[in-house]
This record gives structure tokens, C-alpha cells and sequence, in this order.
């Protein structure tokens, strides 16, 4: 099935086809390197980073260059207002940027260049427009002239009046139209400088990502990303000085990201509503923010508030325990090749699971939609959960099915989503086998009448934020997103070995030493001390 994606440059719907088949150079403006990131910044960049990683999943090889914006006005006025040099200070914020990413699950880039190490390749292309006509010299720097340019507003589908109509000359009078952009800036008292043929001076900031993107992908990149606060001026821009220079579509195709609001409000650090990735990272897990993210399709606006990140925080939860479950069900098995399978409900659920990731693909294929795409693996994880409960003592075809849906559903968390990994996932898989442990222990003591153990059972989860129905069905519970998977974990944990406790003291054996048994099997192993039992993760 083909990809088709929303070309903002001819505002319909296109199929994706790079210039090279199965090869895809994508571009995607990055961050200017002043304070930290906020997390409306963010959005962009885990959304690009998900489309980055769907595209090398259906097979394209992909290179991925994002810039470091590190000369710009607000960059000196910051390192002014700080007694720093500029360069000093963009480089400091250029590492927080790398370490917020990482925190954020978003891959580093293939070509990650910074504005000050491109300064050579501008001013190369300043004069190529400059011997074109398309630039001309002020006492204040170089213009590109807007009006070489027949095609402008192209991008915004704005019309030449009502790009003037928006401009203004500003602090050079010397411009022979507002609508005129600095691609050279002289040199003031302070800033950071490079020589140049038009004097001591610095790019001005849209010259830079035509300059990168020639140098690395040539006159065209087949996707130009960012934002959809960059469509104008910037790329709008972006697009007058390259195909002028080049005389080839800058772009095949310009993919933008509808912004982040606060509680319905722009975000911003004079209203008192600026959230740092850094602050959301320390806060929240890195898989609830990114699915957070992902919940909404990403040209369409999305609001943050509190209650949307724990809505997240449970969906990952959700789909983590899946994987956990079909796991450990599956016991080492690998998935279901293409043998025959005998067992009627293996059958089912590979059947399932290629269905569903079929589904996946054809969601995620049309413009990206990985809300619908999440939809799609929500239903599978409640189907898959489903099948665990069912087969409490699987046959080997059974693993194998289980096998097959976990490997999906891996692929998919981890290599697409970015969703998958590290301690959470750990705390996850053992909160899954545990929650399993107390079920069945209630479900035991309701069969024999024992009602104040299931009632204690029922309450110790609910005071540990597990919300449990009841049943044998383990799927049927949920974790209140604002209490800690590993706190929850011990708490059962706690639970079962003071009944053992109790249990021993009545001198029922057999019962202390199936409960014993039943925490080994969750990966916990009881110690038992002069001072007491203690307890550990045989799991490492």
C-alpha cells in the first residue's frame, strides 16, 4: 500500500514518492538554542521523529538532518543579558537540547548541523543570489529582493499585497520592499562575526537551512518539515532564495505540525503557563508524553493539560502489560512461521495479530495518522489480553501465537512508537505477573468462601491504585496513573508474603508454600531472616 501524505505547498493530498526509490532525505528545522526547550517545541520534534522511524519501518532507507540554530537575536540578547559570549551560551543550550531529546525517546540525527559551522556554504549562496539580481548590498547587510521572485507566497498562499500589507520596513530604510528579508546582517558592537565580501558581519537566520540542505541533500529534499508556525516567513522564504538560486522545487513535499496550546491558551513564558521538556521529563514517563503526542492527529491542534498526560500514562501502562503478558505466556517460544498450527484459537490470534498489523499500516499510511493507528493497537492489546486470560496453561502452539503477537506489538511500541524500553517496561512486565498473582488469589478465596481474604485482597489493591473487577480475568484492572508501577509492585508484593506469614503461623504449610511458589513464578523471591521476610527481584 502506498504512503500518502499532506503536501502544505499544493494543499491536498499526495502519494509519497521520493526521488531516489526506497530512499527518503528528510529535513526538519530545529531548534534555536537560547533557553531550554518547551514542550510545545517538543511536539514537533517527537512527531517528526515517529514519522522518521515509521518511514525506515516500511523499508526506506532514511537520512534525517535537523539543524542547530545557534546564531540568532535572541541568542546574543540572552548571552547579553548574562554577561556570555553568544556562541558559548548556543553551545550550552545546543547540549541541553541533545539531552532533552534523548529524555524524550527522539533519535539523534543523522546530520545535525549548527548554523555557526554552515557560515561558508551561506555566504556562497548569498552570492549566487547576490549575481543573480535576486540580493543586493545595504549599509546594513545584504537583501534577498522578494520581488526576483515570482512565486512567492506559493507556500502560505499569501498574495504579494498581503504580505506587504503585514510587513513593515523596519530599522533599515535602505530596503527597496518591506517585504525583503536579511540574508546578511553587519556586524554591531559585541556580536559574534565572520568576514565576508559585504564586511565584518552574520547570516540572518532563513539562509541558513537552504545553505544545509544544499550542501547535504542537494537543490531538492524529497520531505521539508517543521512546524506550522515556520510556513511563514521562514519557509516561505526558505523556498524564494533556493529556487531562485537552483531553479528546482526546494521541497517534493512540506509536511507542518499544528501547534501545542496550554489549558486552550498559547504557551508562553509571559503568561506563566511555559512548561519545560526538562520539567514534563522529570514529571511524567517519556512513553505517556509521546503518546500524549501521538493521541492527536499531527496537523490538528493539541491542548495540555494534566488530565490528558494520565490519560496516556494509563494507555501506555495498558499496552506495556500487554507485551508483558503475551511474554511471559509465550516463555521463550518464537512467533508462528508459517507452519500449520492445530489449535484453533492459535490460529485465531496470528490471524489477529496480521490483521492488525495491517490495519496499523493502512492508518499510519494515510498522512501519518497515528492516532489511528493507536486506536488499532488498543483493540489488539484487549484481544491479545483476552487470549493470555484463556489459556492459563497454553499449548505450544498457543506460545507461538502468543509469540507472533508480542513480536508485533514490540516492533511496534518499541521501533515505531518509541514507547518501549528501559525500567518502566521492567516495571510493567512485573506488575502485570503480580496484579496476576493477587487475581488469582482472590478468585481462590472466593471459590472457598473465604471472604475476608478476598475483600483484604480487594482492598489492599484499590489502596494501592489498582482498580480491579471481578473475575479471573486479569485484564479487567487498571492503575491509577498517578501512583508509581514499582510502588504498586511492592505493595502486592507485601500483601502476599504477610498472608504466607499468617499462614505459616496457622501452620498451613501448603498454603505458605504455594503463595512462595506463586511469587517465585512473578520474578520475587522471599528471603527469610532473623529480622523477618525480606524480598528481591530474581528477575535482576
Amino acid at each position: 500500500m502506498a504512503i500518502r501524505v499532506h503536501n502544505t505547498l499544493t494543499r491536498r493530498m499526495e502519494e509519497f514518492v521520493p526521488l531516489t526509490p526506497g530512499k527518503v532525505n528528510m529535513y526538519c528545522c530545529g531548534p534555536t538554542v537560547y533557553d531550554y526547550q518547551g514542550i510545545h517545541n517538543a511536539r514537533t520534534f517527537v512527531t517528526f521523529d515517529v514519522i522518521r522511524r515509521y518511514l525506515t519501518h516500511r523499508g526506506f532507507d532514511v537520512t534525517f538532518a535537523q539543524n542547530v540554530t545557534d546564531i540568532d537575536d535572541k541568542i546574543i540578547e540572552r548571552a547579553k543579558e548574562n554577561d556570555a559570549d553568544a556562541l558559548e551560551w548556543a553551545a550550552t543550550y545546543a547540549d541541553e537540547y541533545a539531552a532533552d531529546m534523548a529524555a524524550l525517546g527522539v533519535l539523534p540525527p543523522d546530520i545535525a548541523p549548527r548554523a555557526s559551522e554552515t557560515v561558508p556554504e551561506m555566504q556562497s549562496l548569498i552570492t549566487q543570489l547576490m549575481d543573480g539580481d535576486a540580493a543586493y548590498e545595504t549599509s546594513s547587510g545584504v537583501y534577498y529582493s522578494v520581488d526576483s521572485f515570482d512565486e512567492y507566497g506559493k507556500l502560505s498562499n499569501r498574495s504579494a499585497d498581503d504580505v506587504r500589507a503585514g510587513a513593515r520596513i523596519g530599522v533599515d530604510e535602505e530596503k527597496r520592499d518591506p517585504r525583503d528579508f536579511a540574508l546578511w546582517k553587519r556586524a554591531k558592537i559585541g556580536e559574534p562575526w565572520w568576514e565576508s565580501p559585504w564586511g565584518r558581519g552574520r547570516p540572518g537566520w532563513h539562509i541558513e537551512c537552504s545553505a544545509m540542505v544544499m550542501k547535504y541533500f542537494g537543490a531538492t529534499v524529497d520531505i521539508h518539515a517543521g512546524g506550522a508556525d515556520l510556513v511563514f516567513p521562514h519557509h516561505e522564504n526558505e523556498i524564494a532564495q533556493s529556487e531562485k538560486a537552483t531553479s528546482a522545487p526546494f521541497a517534493r513535499y512540506w509536511l507542518h505540525g499544528a501547534l501545542l496550546r496550554v489549558g486552550g491558551e498559547k504557551m508562553g513564558k509571559s503568561l506563566g503557563n511555559f512548561i519545560t521538556v526538562r520539567d514534563a521529563t522529570a514529571q511524567y514517563p517519556t512513553e505517556a508524553i509521546r503518546l500524549f503526542y501521538l493521541s492527536t492527529h499531527y496537523r490538528k491542534p493539541l491542548d495540555y493539560t494534566p488530565e490528558a498526560i494520565a490519560e496516556n500514562i494509563a494507555s501506555a501502562r495498558r499496552l506495556n502489560r500487554c507485551l508483558a503478558a503475551l511474554r511471559a505466556a509465550a516463555d521463550a517460544h518464537g512467533p508462528a512461521a508459517d507452519e500449520v498450527l492445530g489449535d484453533g484459537a492459535a490460529i485465531e490470534l496470528v490471524a489477529t495479530t496480521r490483521a492488525a498489523a495491517e490495519r496499523f499500516a493502512a492508518m499510519v499510511d494515510e498522512d501519518f495518522n497515528f492516532a489511528g493507528g493507536l486506536g488499532v493497537l488498543f483493540e489488539f492489546a484487549h484481544a491479545a489480553n483476552r487470549f493470555v486470560d484463556e489459556n492459563a496453561e497454553p499449548t505450544e502452539d498457543a506460545r507461538r501465537a502468543m509469540a507472533t503477537a508480542a513480536a508485533f506489538l514490540e516492533d511496534v511500541m518499541g521501533n515505531v512508537l518509541g514507547i518501549r524500553g528501559g525500567e518502566r517496561g521492567d516495571d510493567s512486565a512485573r506488575l502485570s505477573r503480580l496484579v496476576r498473582v493477587a487475581v488469582n488469589l482472590r478468585h481462590d478465596a472466593r471459590e472457598t468462601k473465604d471472604w475476608g481474604t478476598a475483600d483484604r485482597v480487594r482492598d489492599a489493591l484499590g489502596a494501592s491504585g489498582i482498580a480491579l473487577q471481578d473475575g479471573r480475568d486479569a485484564s479487567g484492572w487498571e492503575l491509577d496513573p498517578a501512583v508509581d508501577e514499582a510502588v504498586a509492585c511492592s505493595a502486592i508484593v507485601e500483601l502476599v508474603a504477610a498472608l504466607r506469614i499468617e499462614a505459616r503461623e496457622r501452620t498451613e504449610w501448603d498454603t505458605a508454600d504455594a503463595l512462595r511458589d506463586a511469587l517465585a513464578e512473578a520474578g520475587v523471591q522471599l528471603l527469610d531472616t532473623r529480622d523477618g521476610t525480606q524480598w528481591e527481584w530474581s528477575d535482576g
